[in-house]
């Protein structure tokens, strides 16, 4: 199969912005390209890859998306166009234009290969299924991760944030929603944490996250038992609603853009048992507040806020 790429040409300044306004859309996977330095282990755009020899800074920013041959063209290339016409009337976004490419689907694949090594967050080795594993690193909890089609490595600030939340609140039993499961990478680390002794449930907008956070529970030797993931958009699929349950979940987590939390939160306390934890990331620093105001519009209380770069988790208790 082959994926036209998508490209809006835009600037750093408009990139969030620009990123914010496609989710909206139902478009919640895309790749920031830009020329900002990078240092450390800080990854760029949501693909998180590496961007070495960068060359200066000029301020221009490209937020990429991708559609499939089957997908709707037309029609989505219309509201977005109609989108970034909107944007311009109160904020410079750059040029606004689109560039076009064709991706074939087993180059985007193996793409991924020469960006993703193996890592360590905390104590937990995460790495790709094509690398061996060392023996200093024999006996640890590792995930393996092959990201195909979806997203999700871990080596995102995001990931990180969230999974620091679920090793401090988890425990043995639990009910565990997973908004949003990408790869499954949230999904594997709280089944890896509670020694399998927990059951999952996780939803994602794209069928192919679906298929790929089942393949990685194989890769992983989790049984397909020990979660059940379906399509849709919680915010407003009432099918998909009663699907997951009600007052059901020990913890919910949701690794996903603001605006998307925001929309989604009247949504997300009936999931939940009283005392349960919603944890929350994919939030950039000025968006702070206003996740934070509409989780407590919907009666959650705010029992942490954790920072990593320019990134913020939210973690909040239905009392």
């Amino acid at each position: 199969m082959n994926w036209i790429k998508y490209s809006i040409n835009t600037t750093t300044e408009a990139e969030e912005i620009v990123s914010a306004t496609l989710a909206e859309l139902g478009i919640d996977s895309i790749e920031i390209e830009n020329n900002v330095p990078v240092s450390g282990d800080k990854q760029g755009g949501e693909f998180e890859e590496l961007q070495p020899d960068l060359p200066s800074d000029d301020g221009s920013s490209k937020v990429s998306f991708y559609l499939s041959e089957e997908d709707d063209h037309e029609s989505l290339l219309s509201q977005v166009k109609a989108e970034l016409e909107d944007l311009k009337s109160f904020m410079d976004i750059g040029r606004g234009t689109i560039d076009t490419s064709v991706t074939k689907q087993e180059d985007w694949i193996n793409n991924w290969k020469q960006f993703f090594k193996s890592f360590y967050i905390d104590d937990i080795l995460i790495k790709p299924t094509w690398e061996e594993i060392a023996p200093s690193d024999q006996g640890k909890i590792f995930v393996e991760i092959d990201p195909g089609v979806s997203f999700g490595t871990g080596k995102h600030e995001t990931t990180q944030l969230c999974i620091r939340q679920l090793k401090k609140y988890l425990k043995a039993g639990d009910e565990i929603l997973d908004i949003g499961c990408g790869s499954g990478i949230l999904s594997i680390i709280a089944n890896k944490l509670l020694d399998g002794k927990c059951h999952l449930v996780g939803t994602d907008i794209d069928d192919d996250c679906i298929a790929s956070t089942y393949e990685n529970f194989k890769v992983n030797h989790i049984d397909e038992s020990a979660g059940d993931f379906y399509v849709g958009n919680l915010i407003d699929d009432k099918d998909l609603q009663d699907k997951v349950g009600y007052e059901k979940y020990d913890v919910v987590v949701a690794n996903i853009l603001a605006d998307i939390i925001i929309a989604m939160a009247p949504a997300i306390p009936p999931t939940m048992k009283s005392g349960a934890y919603f944890i929350s990331s994919g939030i950039i620093d000025f968006k702070e507040n206003e996740v934070k105001d509409a989780l407590e519009a919907v009666g959650l209380e705010v029992v942490e806020i954790n920072h990593q770069g320019e990134w913020v988790n939210i973690t909040a208790r239905k009392n």
